[in-house]
């Protein structure tokens, strides 16, 4: 076992002072007290508020190394899909070494932001040429060794990608590298070895203008039961097309077609009528929605107000992690509420922190939408925790009802200073414990890769 102490811990009822938690050999909570003291051999988290560490629980870790490549204005407008033409040129060049030095860089800013856990949408899968590497799995392998090296949890989804558009256009041959029918994507999807015992093996949809209707239901059923997860509704050109061959919008025939359930993560579902909004909300689902990337891309604003109203469940990701900051997905979140409603506090409901409850909310969606027992400090779920500095925050505000207000809204991820992941003790002090040798190779990486672009 190993013994920690926290001055206050967020559990279940709210804060609690003098919390004593015990993780066990298996990188569970076995044991939380409550007003007790400290035992000799603990680790003291002195000035440490603990809470429950979320999930991010949409990433596509190798577009961190073109974060910040594509703001340079064209000729023309740009849009997602500039953006899209961009991000195809520079994957054309990763290898697998590459893309794995990338995955464990932006792991490790994740796990210092706060995260504890990642949902890795992967569809990098093959060669430059669109051919298997030597082993079909090699690249989603490499991304499980970057979610070792990291010690980040890991719930991986390699992603169906087989065609070009909703009129079953073929691949271009810039997404030749995604291509897999039903076939080859399940001898790629055997091959996969996971990290950590507390990994999870899912599976994604890329879209619907990629994966034809008749290869969602072996996709739900054939591969093992774990998370389902596809990018719906982003943009408003990709709901007219789906409208247009389909005769109805995404989310409205994905509901009436598949069976969606708490197994499913709709990713962005940004664009929705109000008659989808509730649907989404009554099914189970998590809506996966990524701010900063949403924002930056010029996606849209989701429909939260409604979403919340009528139960829904939600979570938050980095995607395409042009920046990595788990209380700014938060922050920019709420305050694209206050954009389009022209109201404050938007994401909750009834009186109380709206930093509480995005925080909660947030937590429980990202372990639903990973399919990974967490969310929560509670005896039996992995030990995902993240330490907030309590100098960062007790000086500046009256009282626990807004701890976590200042936190979001003010502090942000400076004040995180230690994360558990299943137990595993990855941040320090606000630092990972690898952090030299894994920035080192990321810097080389990169360095090389604008070498070869000039």
């Amino acid at each position: 076992m190993t013994g920690l102490f926290f001055d206050w811990a967020l559990l279940d009822d709210g804060w609690c002072a003098n919390v004593r938690l015990e993780i066990g050999t298996d990188g569970r909570i076995a044991r939380i007290d409550r007003n007790a003291r400290a035992a000799n051999e603990d680790l003291r988290m002195t000035n440490g508020m603990a809470v429950p560490a979320l999930g991010n629980l949409h990433s596509h870790a190798f577009q961190r190394a073109m974060a910040g490549h594509a703001e340079i204005k064209g000729g023309g407008e740009d849009s997602f899909w500039t953006w899209r033409e961009a991000m195809y040129g520079f994957l054309g060049k990763l290898s697998p070494d590459d893309v794995e030095a990338i995955a464990a860089h932006v792991y490790m800013e994740m796990l210092e932001a706060g995260y504890a856990s990642v949902g890795e949408f992967h569809y990098l899968h093959h060669q430059p040429d669109g051919q298997d590497y030597d082993a079909p799995a090699e690249m989603a392998n490499r991304i499980a060794a970057a979610a070792a090296a990291s010690g980040i949890g890991l719930t991986l989804l390699p992603v169906l990608y087989a065609r070009g558009g909703v009129r079953d256009e073929p691949l271009n041959d810039r997404q030749r590298r995604f291509g897999c029918d039903i076939d080859r994507y399940a001898r790629l999807h055997g091959e996969i070895q996971l990290p950590t015992p507390d990994a999870v093996l899912g599976v994604a949809a890329h879209s619907l203008r990629a994966v034809p209707p008749a290869m969602l239901e072996p996709l739900s059923h054939e591969f093992g039961g774990g998370p389902i997860h596809i990018h719906i509704a982003e943009q408003t050109a990709e709901v007219d097309a789906v409208e247009a061959a389909y005769g109805a919008r995404p989310v409205a025939w994905l509901m009436d077609n598949a069976a969606v359930d708490r197994r499913w993560c709709l990713v962005h579902a940004t664009h929705m009528v109000p008659a989808e909004t509730e649907a989404l909300a009554r099914s189970g689902a998590v809506a996966g929605l990524c701010p900063i990337t949403e924002g930056n891309l010029g996606d849209g604003i989701f429909d939260g107000r409604r979403y919340i109203e009528h139960g829904g469940f939600y979570g938050v990701g980095s995607d395409s992690n042009v920046r990595i900051g788990l209380t700014e997905e938060l922050r920019v979140l709420e305050y694209s509420q206050r954009f389009k409603d022209r109201r404050r506090t938007v994401l909750r409901q009834g009186p109380g922190s709206v930093g509480e409850a995005m925080l909660r909310a947030s937590a429980e969606g990202g372990a639903r939408a990973l399919g990974r027992g967490a969310g929560k400090l509670a005896v039996g779920e992995w030990a995902d925790i993240a330490v907030l500095d309590s100098d960062e925050i007790l000086p500046f505000v009256p009282g626990p009802e807004q701890w976590l207000d200042h936190w979001i809204f003010v502090a942000g991820d400076r004040a995180v200073r230690d994360v558990w992941s299943a137990g595993r003790h990855v941040v320090q002090e606000g630092q990972h414990r690898r952090r030299s040798a894994i920035a080192q190779r990321f810097r080389d990486t990169v360095a090389r890769l604008m070498e070869d672009a000039v």
